[in-house]
């Protein structure tokens, strides 16, 4: 018997006290995000919008197997939000999916209904020529079984309900959606996940749609966009994620709650480590501006959009001739001017760091407590100003 066959189907239990300490630093967690990246510069809040978007548009892809042009995806999103006059061609899968993310950012808080999963459904399935029904809930007369294994070795670990009771599975679930904001954040957006993966309701794209139907919900509850990187964190535990929602075989979900409460909290550690590279590096970024040739500027800027894993092996005299597409001569100058003026260096050609990083970690913890602990006082000043 297959859980939606369940006479108490879909009335979920779970041991909410499992949850409670994870929902506790979700919480502390958002705060954190939210009130860091408001001390960003206007030009850091575009970008780091921008590059999380990004990435999880590309990562939910991935995890279904569908590997995304990153740049094309990024173009995409840029123009759409009126921040690039870039016209070269994008594919429709990445202006797409590009296309959805920023839909699902932009209206977190509207009320989910048919229409807004259509829309996602048909911007996810955007130049696909297949027999795909798109925009629409599945109509067909086959099975929707999902497979585990190999093709050597698979078997049927789950069989969603058929096509004809679609239209009701969704009534019920859009319905138990706008109305259980009450329920804590990681409660209702894990159960928000598995609900709708259970259904299955589109011929295709349901795992990416539900990812989305997670970030909604986490977004819902603290009103604003959620900032976590939970596609991106998904996809590189991929064999864990699969294996949770295979062994959900009854109403009981609360291995699964578990499961996903850590991913989030995972996800959002992810995305802190990236505001805390910004809000490192952008100090001394900024400081040395107008003392740098525009070699040294450009360099410096591309290092930046490299994010928190930057060069591998760190910024190098051959990294630096490749970006700036000057001699080995001048590659060596340039890096040892940037030394002196401030850069850290590991060896005689490799700069990996800044200078004076524990006062930089000192003024951001400062920053920290007075979001955390002192919300009635208003900082406008931003750093690297």
């Amino acid at each position: 018997m297959w859980i939606w066959e369940s006479k108490d189907w879909p009335h979920f239990i779970y041991d909410k006290d499992v949850l409670r300490e994870a929902e506790r630093q979700y919480l502390k967690n958002a705060g954190e995000c939210i009130g860091s990246v408001k001390f960003f510069s206007d030009e850091d809040q575009e970008n780091f919008k921008i590059e999380l978007l990004t990435d999880e548009a590309t990562q939910t892809a991935k995890i279904e197997g569908e590997l995304l042009n990153r740049d094309s995806v990024q173009v995409s999103m840029r123009r759409q939000m009126g921040l690039s006059a870039d016209n070269r061609k994008i594919p429709p899968s990445e202006h797409g999916v590009s296309s959805m993310m920023l839909d699902l950012y932009n209206h977190f808080a509207e009320p989910l209904s048919d229409e807004m999963l259509f829309y996602w459904h048909r911007q996810l399935m955007n130049g696909r020529t297949d027999e795909v029904q798109i925009g629409a809930y599945r109509t067909g007369t086959e099975p929707m079984q999902i497979i585990a294994g190999n093709v050597y070795d698979s078997r049927v670990y789950y069989e969603a309900p058929p096509s004809k009771q679609i239209p009701d599975e969704m009534r019920h679930f859009i319905d138990w959606f706008n109305n259980s904001k009450k329920m804590n954040a990681l409660e209702r957006a894990g159960l928000a996940h598995l609900y709708f993966v259970l259904i299955h309701p589109f011929d295709d794209g349901n795992g990416r749609i539900a990812r989305a139907l997670a970030e909604k919900a986490l977004a819902q509850e603290i009103a604003q966009p959620s900032l976590t990187a939970l596609a991106y964190t998904i996809e590189s535990e991929r064999k864990s994620y699969y294996a949770a929602l295979e062994q959900v075989r009854e109403l009981d979900v609360t291995k699964w709650l578990s499961y996903f409460a850590e991913t989030v909290l995972k996800a959002q550690q992810n995305t802190l480590d990236r505001i805390r590279f910004i809000l490192q590096r952008r100090l001394p970024y900024d400081r040395l501006r107008g003392q740098l040739n525009s070699r040294q500027e450009k360099v410096l800027a591309r290092m930046f959009r490299e994010g928190i894993h930057g060069f591998k092996g760190g910024l190098s005299a051959a990294n630096y001739m490749k970006i700036s597409g000057t001699s080995s001569a001048t590659a060596t100058r340039d890096l040892k001017d940037m030394v002196e003026k401030g850069l850290e260096r590991e060896s005689d050609d490799v700069i990996v760091g800044v200078k004076a990083e524990g006062l930089k970690r000192f003024i951001v913890q400062i920053v920290m407590f007075k979001i955390i602990h002192e919300p009635e006082i208003e900082w406008t000043g931003k750093v690297g100003t």
